[in-house]
Parts: C-alpha cells; sequence; structure tokens
C-alpha cells in the first residue's frame, strides 16, 4: 500500500491561507510571528501530523548535529564500547551516529569516508585498517573542513584530535607479568607493523625483556598473527620448535589469544602451568573461557566518552591551538587463571 505523503510547510499554510516562511519562522519560535499566529500555526501543525525535518533544519544553520564512525569491526568488543562511549555522550548534546566498517579493508574505509563527507556530517571518528598506509582520504576530511578524530589505530603524522591508549606501557606490564610468574621463553604474536599501535605493543615486549636480561629471540615473535584462525597457526609453529615457549603474549587481540588455548587444549598442554596465555582487549568471553584468559582492559567505554567529550570542549572553543590535543587513556591488566602459576 502507497504511503501517505509527508505533510509540509506548504499544507499547513495552504490550510491556514498565509505565506509559508509564515510557518516556518513560527515552527523555529521566532519573535516576529505574533503569539496568537504562532499558537494557530503550532495546532494546525499537530492535527496535521508535521514532522520538523530536523536535518533540513541544521544544515541551514551549517551543521548536521550527526558524527560519522568508522571502525574495523563492529563486532569486536572494544570497538562497540568505544561506540556505545561515543553514542551516550552524544545523544546528551543532540547529536545522533553514522556508523560505518572498513572490515580491515583500505578500499572500504575510503568508501566509508566519502559516504560520511557527502552526507555533511560535522565530525568524523575513525579507527584505520590494516591495510592503511595511505592517508589521502583522511586528509581530504580535513581539506572539508570536517572535524577528524582518530582513536586507538591512528597515523602518527596527520596532526588531527587523537585518543590513544599507552599500549607500550600495557605490554611492558604484561610480559613483566610473565616473567615474574616464571616464564623465561616468552613467545610474542605481533600485529601488522604498519599499525602504530602493534609496533608499540612490541616495544613494550622488547623493552620487559631486556628489563630482565632476557635473550631477544626471533623465532618467538611471529607477525600479523591477530585473529583467532591466525594467532591458532602461529600457535602451531612456536609449539613445534626444538625449544618451544613456555608463554606466549597475543598482543593483537583476545581472538588470538583465544586461538592459542584452542591450540594448546587440542595437544593436551596444561596452561598455566605449561603454557601462559596472554591477550590484548579484555573481550567478554576472556572471563568465562577454561581457563580464563589474562588480557589488557582498554577502556574501551570511557574512551568513547572521551572522543565524543573532546569534539564538543573542541567546537566550543574559540582558541584553537597550534598543535591538536592528544588524550592518553592508561589500560589496566587483568590477571586471570591463565598466567597465575603462583595461584596453582
Amino acid at each position: 500500500m502507497k504511503s501517505k505523503k509527508r505533510t509540509t510547510i506548504y499544507d499547513i499554510a495552504e490550510k491556514l491561507n498565509i505565506a509559508p516562511s509564515s510557518v516556518s519562522r513560527a515552527l523555529n519560535n521566532s519573535s516576529y510571528v505574533k503569539e496568537s499566529t504562532k499558537k494557530l500555526i503550532l495546532q494546525t501543525a499537530e492535527e496535521l501530523n508535521y514532522k520538523m525535518n530536523s536535518l533540513a533544519s541544521n544544515l541551514r544553520k551549517g551543521q548536521s548535529k550527526t558524527i560519522g564512525v568508522i571502525v574495523p569491526r563492529i563486532n569486536q568488543n572494544f570497538f562497540a564500547n568505544v561506540i556505545a562511549g561515543i553514542e551516550d555522550a552524544s545523544y546528551k548534546q543532540g547529536y545522533n551516529l553514522i556508523i560505518c566498517q572498513s572490515n580491515e579493508l583500505y578500499e572500504k574505509e575510503v568508501q566509508c569516508v566519502n559516504t560520511l563527507i557527502n552526507q555533511n556530517v560535522d565530525c568524523i571518528v575513525i579507527s584505520i585498517s590494516v591495510e592503511t598506509i595511505n592517508y589521502q582520504h583522511l586528509k581530504n576530511i580535513l581539506d572539508h573542513h570536517i572535524e577528524l578524530i582518530q582513536f586507538d589505530r591512528v597515523a602518527d603524522e596527520l596532526e588531527t584530535l587523537k585518543v590513544i591508549n599507552d599500549t607500550l606501557q600495557a605490554s611492558y606490564e604484561a610480559v613483566n607479568h610473565l616473567i615474574n610468574q616464571g616464564y623465561k621463553r616468552i613467545a610474542l604474536l605481533e600485529g601488522p607493523q604498519s599499525l602504530n599501535i602493534f609496533r608499540q605493543r612490541k616495544e613494550g615486549y622488547l623493552q620487559a625483556l631486556k628489563k630482565h636480561n632476557i635473550p631477544i629471540i626471533d623465532e618467538l615473535m611471529l607477525e600479523n598473527a591477530w585473529t583467532k584462525e591466525l594467532g591458532a597457526q602461529a600457535t602451531r609453529q612456536l609449539l613445534s620448535l626444538p625449544n618451544p615457549p613456555d608463554a606466549i603474549f597475543a598482543s593483537t587481540s583476545d581472538f588470538s589469544a583465544l586461538g592459542v588455548l584452542e591450540v594448546a587444549t587440542a595437544m593436551n598442554i596444561k596452561v598455566p602451568s605449561q603454557l601462559g596465555i596472554c591477550g590484548y582487549s579484555n573481550e567478554d568471553f576472556t572471563e568465562i573461557t577454561s581457563p580464563s584468559i589474562t588480557t589488557i582492559d582498554q577502556f574501551s567505554v570511557d574512551m568513547g566518552k572521551t572522543i565524543a567529550n573532546l569534539y564538543f570542549e573542541e567546537m566550543n572553543n574559540s582558541n584553537v591551538s597550534a598543535t591538536p590535543k592528544t588524550i592518553s587513556i592508561k589500560p589496566k591488566l587483568i590477571t586471570r587463571s591463565s598466567t597465575q602459576r603462583s595461584a596453582e
């Protein structure tokens, strides 16, 4: 069945035999319209089920009251929680979100950016994909005078607002914890080194080994093991070594750590006595695996709120600094059964 035509200001004007401009002014609470006329127009609008076109109204004011968010994957707990935090803070300011996911693909990320630019969003928030090494599409956002906020995975060379985690320190603390639990051959599952967060996590790992005078062994460091399947594949490779590791730090994600745990279970390797496992991100499932997985909480909801509030703060700030602000949030190591040898 064909839907009824949407009521416009012209329908109200026609019914009352007045100018459409008068209806528009009344609906926007203009002082140039008499109170009696305004009351009549509002009453008629309600009778005709008129709905204000807030998008058109906001665009006339030079804003859309919309924030675009681009994440690599919506179904990861970390990114889902960041979005929830952004939405919570934005809703209180009368803003809406448009959410896109790149699926870790550069071309799709570029497409998402172009879509959001064409939607006239006021701000674009992005965590870049693993494939992203060219940043022209991000520069294009700035060329359109749209606020750009990078978070978590950022392009360091672009001077924009940024909200990040101190991932180097978090990784250092995770490896330090493993060493304190008596592990001596600690392997590292790395993410793509094109991304700054994975470079920093590797640096934290290396610093912890150096502090304790533990040799750095190349064959214990495997790159691009950032999904459950790749984590499992890397674990099989590591455990087949003549001298295998006694702990694996999946610095890429908890999904990678889950792949480690599944392989260890299939090979009847006892966790944590024979193999320690530490992940990253504090995904929901890490609490309910057997054993539960030690991980790093990034305070993702708080990060989302910080991102949104940073935008509103900058929007109301008349003193624009030469160097855009970077906010760093300190993650927290969550120790669980998968590394707690001392609790056995």
